[in-house]
């Protein structure tokens, strides 16, 4: 009998559209009967795939990304009920053999009430065992002008209970359905699960102690269908590029800070907006489209900036690209930090920055080539780690 994966999307962010839908593409390939559930406004990620799709609502990204800012947990009680009350459904709907969520943090509650085996996707840097001690402070509007140093120390002193406050809300509703509580800790919040998928390579995020149920599958890297640009065909070589986005998940004002830091370098600009409104007027060396395909882009350029979230990142370090990453939160502080530790990129911090010191790291980078260097050696560490086919052995060994 063909087993059945549900692939569970929180539609709040592309990375956590993309992931999921890269292995469900692959897993019917590998003749696994698959469906694919986000919410109805991302449908448009399907329109290359013939995958069965199931409506499941999420909160606006307005207000995923006003929380993340907040450093302030993302789902309150009434929420993460309402989640689970919709998953339920959707699970009793499809009947999988195995469920595979992307921060969609109440399948901690809804699979095991459903009794199917449930593997979250995360990033490694939020995992419980990862080999840190300290946490950078995130980036609040309230501290902008506290010097860094005493700021971060002040936060790791009362880290432990800012990080618990995020385990509030589950805890609820996991007592409320008679599960025991997790850890409180907003760490294992991200990372509950029977099982947990790391879309990153170990030698960037080392864990200490973490069980067999923990597994690296590797970068997960996607470009969105979008038709490209009028002037792509006329894209050259003939001076450096560069890559810009900010994302989905990015401070679109900080567009304009780059653009003019790279006004009058002799670069040219190739920068996706994903659908924010673009500075103009724009500098003569710089084009712009809503989206691009970035894998491709990536493999042409010379440097990447982008918000220092994983998925653009990490599409820059598979073609041995160096990262200018510009930070407005913990997530995108967390892998950047371990970026620049192998040397392969830059991190500002975006409320902190200006363009005088994102025009200085452009020059630096591009003069330095011990960035590209790097970069070209973390290239050839994600070349042994291919997501897709690692997601397909774990899927095996679990449902045999």
């Amino acid at each position: 009998m063909t087993k059945r994966i549900l692939f569970v999307a929180e539609s709040v962010a592309l990375a956590h559209i993309a992931r999921p839908l890269v292995l469900a593409v692959a897993s019917q390939r590998q003749g696994y009967e698959v469906v694919f559930a986000c919410d109805e406004r991302n449908r448009w990620v399907l329109a290359d795939e013939s995958i069965a799709h199931e409506h499941l609502s999420s909160i606006p990204t307005e207000r995923f990304l006003r929380a993340v800012s907040r450093a302030a947990p993302v789902y309150d009680y009434a929420t993460l009920t309402r989640y689970v009350r919709d998953d339920l459904a959707l699970i009793e709907r499809v009947s999988p053999d195995l469920i595979v969520g992307d921060l969609r943090l109440s399948l901690s509650v809804s699979a095991r009430l459903a009794a199917v085996p449930y593997a979250a996707i995360a990033n490694a840097y939020w995992s419980p065992y990862i080999a840190r001690k300290r946490y950078p402070i995130p980036p609040l509007a309230g501290i902008r002008f506290v010097p860094l140093a005493p700021a971060e120390a002040l936060f790791n002193m009362v880290r432990p209970a800012a990080f618990a406050w995020h385990a509030v809300p589950l805890n609820r509703v996991r007592r409320k359905h008679g599960l025991p509580p997790i850890k409180f800790d907003v760490r294992n919040v991200y990372t509950d699960g029977d099982h947990v998928l790391y879309a990153d390579v170990p030698e960037l995020f080392p864990l200490v102690g973490a069980p067999p149920t923990n597994h690296f599958l590797g970068p997960i890297i996607w470009s969105p269908p979008a038709p490209l640009p009028e002037w792509w065909k006329a894209v050259t070589h003939e001076r450096p590029i560069i890559y810009v986005t900010m994302g989905s998940s990015g401070d679109p004002a900080l567009l304009q800070m780059i653009f003019k830091a790279l006004a009058g370098l002799p670069v040219l600009v190739l920068a996706a907006t994903v659908g924010a409104e673009c500075p103009r007027p724009l500098p003569a060396n710089v084009l712009v489209a809503k989206y691009l395909p970035g894998d491709a882009v990536a493999a042409m350029a010379a440097l990447v900036i982008c918000n220092g979230g994983a998925p653009t990142s990490q599409q820059a370090l598979a073609n041995g690209v160096p990262v200018l990453g510009i930070a407005t939160n913990m997530d995108q502080i967390l892998n950047m930090q371990a970026i620049t530790e192998v040397g392969a990129g830059i991190l500002l911090r975006g409320q902190r920055t200006t363009a005088r010191a994102v025009r200085q790291a452009i020059v630096e980078i591009l003069n330095n080539h011990e960035h590209s260097t790097a970069a070209q050696a973390m290239a050839s560490t994600f070349k042994r780690y291919r997501a897709v086919e690692r997601f397909g052995d774990f899927a095996s060994a679990l449902l045999r």
